[in-house]
């Protein structure tokens, strides 16, 4: 089924509903500093030892964010429709990222430049309570990917991830959600296999 476009002031809506309330102006500025994007499966968004001065709102599709240590990859974040994609190190110390990210499915997304949005943000309450928003968000997702992997065993990761992240679950490939997850394709195979007998 073929999703229809949205609009950049669908976008700016649809943001504005999820993080902070505005009024018309705000909307109109939020809208003014949206960029769209799009991107083909298998393209990498922003590469190992690039800066990231965005933070990339997904309208449909599916980004992966990984990184490479001692020649394994390793991924630290799958999002979907309505999902934030950011390299926060990267973006606040306008520093190389280590971190890649890469569309599983052709993507198209709307960039929330951080500059911009921190200029228009001075002036404007409701979308700096959006960008605070947006942030926290960030911080507490990874926050969980952390402790589920510290702390859950497989089955456990699995059953949270099925009810934080259905659609991740839905669409990403059996062997990212197992690398995410940091368990084998094998383990994750009878962890669904036990999930669906119960």
């Amino acid at each position: 089924m073929k999703v229809p476009a949205h609009t950049t002031r669908d976008i700016a809506r649809e943001l504005a509903r999820k993080y902070s309330t505005m009024t018309h102006d705000e909307l109109d500025t939020l809208e003014s500093i949206l960029v769209p994007r799009k991107y083909a499966k298998g393209e990498l968004v922003l590469a190992e030892g690039q800066i990231c001065s965005e933070i990339l709102y997904i309208d449909n599709g599916l980004l992966r964010q990984f990184y490479s240590k001692s020649g394994r990859i390793v991924t630290e974040h799958l999002a979907v429709d309505g999902g934030i994609v950011m390299c926060i190190e990267s973006l606040f110390r306008e520093e190389e990222t280590r971190l890649q990210i890469e569309a599983l499915e052709a993507s198209s997304c709307y960039a929330l430049p951080k500059k911009r949005l921190e200029e228009v943000a001075l002036h404007n309450v409701n979308i700096q309570i959006l960008y605070r928003k947006i942030l926290e968000e960030s911080l507490i997702l990874s926050q969980v990917h952390a402790d589920l992997v510290r702390f859950e065993t497989a089955l456990n990761r699995y059953k949270r991830l099925c009810k934080l992240m259905p659609k991740v679950v839905q669409r990403a490939p059996l062997n990212y959600i197992a690398n995410y997850l940091q368990m084998s394709p094998e383990t994750l195979s009878r962890v669904r296999a036990a999930t669906l007998n119960e």
